[in-house]
């Protein structure tokens, strides 16, 4: 279930997947123009022409909100919330890339 959010605000969400032990992480933000863009594990920026396409881009790639994520979805998929917390930076390069894909067998 997706967080509700206003699309006329921006903001930043923060969305997860996961591949057998490993948590992908992607963050998408909404700008004030009403487009968004999608900053994904390999490193790109995505451009969409909407907060809507983008979450739908990402829920096709099976990525979960985090924020919609309750403790017994996340333990569904192998890791407890009190465990992962989104990765954190202020350079997508050099500071967040790194972070966007964890081994949940060393538990983030």
């Amino acid at each position: 279930m997706t967080a509700l959010h206003d699309d006329l605000v921006p903001h930043t969400e923060w969305w997860l997947a996961t591949l057998g032990d490993t948590l992908i992480w992607a963050r998408l933000r909404v700008r004030e123009a009403g487009t968004a863009e999608v900053f994904d594990a390999d490193g790109n920026h995505l451009a969409y022409d909407s907060p809507d396409t983008a979450r739908a881009a990402l829920m096709d790639a099976e990525f979960v909100s985090y924020d919609g994520l309750d403790e017994d979805d996340a333990l569904h998929r192998g890791f407890s919330l009190h465990e992962v917390e989104p990765p954190e930076g202020s350079d997508d390069e050099y500071e967040l890339r790194g972070q966007m894909v964890r081994n949940l067998g060393t538990r983030a």
